[in-house]
């Protein structure tokens, strides 16, 4: 978050799989609920309903405007950046990000999708929040990670921002994007997980928890038997090597260029 004159600006990354703002990282999950939850671990209230924010599973969709909870999990994104600074009332402008090669055609749509009430009034973790929302910028994924060092880039680079939906790619030549160059497959993590899924029922007739995936993915090992631990592993490395597939097909040749 940054204090702009008066107003402040926040950064928000919408993912398939996780929302991320400069100080924070949830998962794009919303439980809704018309009555009070028990638990009340990350609830926003607005609008008389009741919201959990990193619970349940968001599936993949293309158009992210086709329900509310993009913009729920928006209003989660400010009031944790409000809350590190002990705000509970500001103007918001609004920096998202989407896939590569869907900025020019989502840009406007999604952008009045995050400006559909401009001023709101909620609650989240028991804390109440007045935001107006005054203006939204939008800004291709991925290319943002790396544009303070574009500067110093020589000769061709190629970005690769694998997200849990879509993979972005993105050919540069002296730190210059070419418009004529992007491409976003949707081939992100979620897709390797679903492999994986697929691979344990396979081979032991049983589902297994996404948590577990993830911690294999995080931290290379996880607490369950070892033939299961190199099922996960050799179909995560199953899915690296379609990564790289996909690069080549674009033309990506390791002796060439930066990846």
């Amino acid at each position: 978050m940054k204090q702009y004159k008066n107003k402040i600006i926040v950064g928000i990354d919408h993912g398939y799989g996780n929302i991320k703002t400069a100080s924070h990282i949830f998962k794009a999950g919303v439980l809704k609920s018309e009555t009070e939850p028990v638990f009340q671990t990350n609830m926003l209230i607005f609008g008389g309903k009741y919201y959990l924010i990193g619970e349940g599973h968001k599936e993949f969709t293309a158009d992210k405007i086709t329900d509310e909870e993009y913009f729920i999990l928006t209003l989660a994104g400010i009031a944790m950046e409000m809350n590190d600074y002990r705000l509970n009332e500001a103007t918001v402008h609004i920096a998202a990000g989407l896939p590569l090669k869907w900025v020019s055609g989502q840009k406007k749509q999604f952008t009045e999708y995050l400006l559909r009430t401009p001023d709101v009034r909620f609650s989240f973790n028991r804390k109440e929040y007045h935001i107006r929302i005054s203006g939204v910028s939008m800004f291709p994924q991925g290319y943002a990670a790396i544009f303070d060092r574009t500067a110093s880039m020589r000769g061709q680079t190629v970005l690769c921002d694998i997200g849990n939906g879509t993979m972005n790619i993105l050919f540069m030549k002296d730190g210059r994007p070419n418009p004529q160059k992007a491409y976003t497959e949707k081939f992100g993590t979620a897709q390797c997980v679903n492999a994986i899924k697929t691979a344990i029922m396979d081979n032991y007739h049983t589902n297994i928890d996404e948590s577990l995936i993830e911690d294999v993915f995080k931290n290379g090992t996880a607490d369950i038997s070892a033939d299961w631990l190199k099922t996960i592993r050799d179909t995560a490395s199953e899915y690296v090597k379609k990564i790289f597939d996909i690069l080549r097909r674009y033309d990506y040749e390791s002796a060439l260029m930066k990846l």
